[in-house]
């Protein structure tokens, strides 16, 4: 067959293979890494998008043959714990990807890549932690324990502590823990909305509240009810709180991300068959049940069907001003805004949505900045790639000091908060839903 160059067709995902006994086979492991590594050697076109492409252009460079052949293959390893599985590699740059015939999946490569290397060597203690989202929130939200461990966090003693023994970095940013969980702060706001469907949209959605927005964002859960109520929307919490396995995908933990699965897609697959559809306020989440989980159970039909019924937010909005049932009665302008657009929210490859619900807003200007933030997950927490990160957000730091918008809004509130505290100037990171509201007066 011949090589059709530039991508002609539409990319395909194949699903993950992930219960063979090859896929955990190292020295098949090894050479597929050095395949697509002398690929990507050979284009170079994805060498501004993080670190783990300089990273192996590094290692080649440095080798004896100044090519694959010449690096270790224990230096692999090198590029595999630079690559936080932002998927824009494949998304955005690569003209390999599959339907070409040299079928380049470098994210799910590198997926394959830490996989092995978590039955090979656990990974430490701090990295087990930071992904152990559910467990961490319940703990941190308990009376006294949120007070105490958001003061720690803001110690710097503490901080200094806390770099020396688990490789936190000091300059990182920290969420905050809350009591008062999101399912506290929505139980007086729920009201009973009959469903209006329209286009995909059923007009009754469950809030998958997620680890970070139950735990760190709970007034989110109260923007959505806000803003969903608003637009005739009927909205409910998903029964239960737990994690929708993406921490634990990033670090390789599979068995973890099935233990996950089987928690959350019964319930969820249940909430579709009464007609509910989903949403979440983060997109690494909206990205797991509509992309990872079904790569990985592409014949479960539960799977299936919360895949087909799962939203981004805003997305979800738009469908219904589509269809004229969106409410477009502001009360408050909005100003300038500096919108980063998150890799995951990019990844899902519906547009830019939220832009274009925000710009509906009267005396609102959305300036869209689609690089990455840094943060990445736990990529911008670590003490060994924090620098990395700094240095992946830099282009994003300078559009902010160039746009000088007193909003800076992202879909990815880690995101925002990790680019706020880069900024030079003092713009209000802000979740897009937090201005709808505001804009609505609500």
């Amino acid at each position: 067959m011949a090589h059709r160059e530039g991508s002609l067709d539409a990319p395909t995902r194949h699903p993950l293979d992930w219960k063979s006994a090859s896929f955990y086979d190292r020295q098949s492991l090894d050479h597929e890494l050095e395949r697509v590594f002398d690929i990507c050697h050979g284009c170079r076109r994805c060498v501004s998008l993080c670190q783990a492409f300089p990273t192996l252009f590094s290692l080649v460079d440095d080798s004896d043959t100044m090519e694959v052949d010449g690096v270790r293959k224990a230096d692999y390893a090198q590029v595999v714990n630079q690559c936080y599985l932002c998927d824009l590699c494949y998304l955005t740059k690569c003209p390999y990807v599959p339907p070409h015939d040299w079928n380049v999946d470098f994210p799910h490569l590198m997926l394959r890549a830490k996989a092995v290397q978590f039955q090979e060597s656990p990974p430490p203690l701090r990295d087990r932690l930071m992904t152990s989202t559910t467990a961490v929130g319940r703990l941190a939200t308990l009376p006294l324990v949120d007070v105490t461990v958001n003061a720690l966090n803001r110690s710097s003693g503490f901080r200094k502590g806390l770099e020396a023994t688990l490789g936190i970095d000091r300059r990182a940013t920290l969420p905050q823990y809350h009591r008062h969980t999101i399912r506290q702060r929505t139980r007086p706001l729920a009201q009973e909305i009959t469903p209006v469907a329209a286009g995909e949209t059923s007009g009754k959605v469950a809030l998958f509240a997620t680890c970070y927005g139950n735990a760190n964002r709970p007034d989110l859960g109260e923007d959505f009810f806000k803003v969903f109520q608003h637009n005739g929307i009927h909205i409910e919490l998903v029964p239960g709180n737990h994690c929708c396995g993406m921490p634990k995908l990033e670090l390789g933990d599979l068995a973890s991300v099935e233990a996950l699965k089987q928690h959350s897609i019964p319930i969820l697959a249940d909430l579709v068959r009464q007609g509910f559809d989903v949403i979440a306020p983060v997109p690494s989440c909206v990205l797991m049940f509509k992309q990872e989980l079904p790569l990985m159970y592409p014949d479960d039909p539960d799977v299936t069907a919360v895949q087909r019924a799962f939203f981004d937010p805003f997305e979800y909005l738009h469908q219904r001003h589509k269809a004229g049932l969106m409410n477009t009665e502001f009360a408050n302008e909005l100003g300038d805004v500096s919108y980063h657009v998150a890799c995951h929210l990019r990844v899902q490859k519906i547009g830019l949505k939220t832009r274009d619900i925000l710009q509906l807003i009267p005396g609102t200007r959305i300036d869209a900045i689609e690089r990455c933030s840094g943060h990445d997950g736990t990529y911008a927490l670590k003490v060994e790639s924090y620098d990395h990160a700094v240095k992946i957000a830099r282009p994003v730091v300078r559009k902010l000091a160039q746009q000088a918008a007193p909003h800076l809004a992202s879909d990815c509130p880690m995101a925002s908060a990790h680019l706020a505290s880069l900024q030079e100037g003092d713009a209000k990171p802000s979740h897009p839903m937090t201005l709808l509201r505001h804009a609505y007066g609500l």
